[in-house]
């Protein structure tokens, strides 16, 4: 008696070790409605979607400026410059210069969608079933790992650019100028580009975790069959 008890106690625990595993590693097939490759295409068409539809947003003029979510403000060491120069009347050239820096950013935003797209298409299925049954912002952090080095080459060059292309380089040099030239005042001269470059990352990121939130909590937001079931199989986590 005790040799079968014994018996239906490993066959149940080898039966639960079994069940555990697909849970872990097949949970998405284990649904018998979708493949592997249909979960897969699933998530790559929800990451492309929103990845057109909130990077478009920032290329705009004011994308960045006008998005208070996004809206990139100066660093702390240039706030007190932007103070300064406002209580010497110089309201408008601090305004400027904190507009150019944001249209500098939503230039640069515009190199980002083929590089999202490109770790969209290299994502394998092991990625795509961590994301869905991940936290609601894991696919925002599939991309933060592995486009972050990718988008900062890209976007601090044309920042760069972007700045001579709009005299932000003469605008900030004329404000530090002026700045500086006041007595008692500790000189600065922070590297914006580097700064910029940084919020303009930041603030893609931003909206790419915002659209993400939103397909993966409303459904009205899976525009599509296979989104629907995709994201069905998160509902049930």
């Amino acid at each position: 008696m005790k040799r079968t008890i014994a018996c239906l106690t490993f066959v149940l625990a080898l039966s639960s070790c079994a069940e555990m595993q697909q849970v872990i590693d097949q949970l998405p097939q284990s649904t018998g409605i979708l493949s592997q490759a249909e979960i897969g295409n699933g998530l790559k068409e929800a990451l492309t979607n929103g990845i057109h539809k909130q990077v478009n947003k920032l290329t705009v003029t004011d994308g960045f400026f006008k998005n208070e979510m996004v809206k990139i403000l100066l660093p702390e060491e240039v706030q007190k410059v932007d103070a300064k120069l406002r209580q010497l009347g110089m309201s408008k050239l601090a305004d400027e210069g904190l507009k150019i820096i944001n249209r500098a950013a939503e230039e640069a935003v515009k190199e980002a969608t083929p590089i999202f797209i490109d770790a969209v298409k290299q994502m394998t299925f092991s990625d795509a079933k961590t994301i869905l049954m991940g936290n609601e912002h894991a696919a925002t952090s599939y991309l933060q790992n592995t486009t972050s080095t990718a988008l900062y080459a890209k976007f601090n060059p044309v920042i760069k650019k972007s700045f001579t292309k709009v005299g932000a380089d003469k605008v900030w040099n004329q404000i530090f100028s002026k700045y500086n030239s006041l007595p008692l005042v500790k000189k600065v001269n922070p590297d914006l580009t580097n700064y910029t470059t940084n919020k303009a990352m930041e603030g893609v990121f931003k909206m790419i975790a915002l659209e993400e939130k939103d397909i993966r909590t409303n459904i009205q937001s899976r525009t599509s069959e296979t989104l629907k079931k995709v994201f069905a199989l998160q509902d049930k986590k």
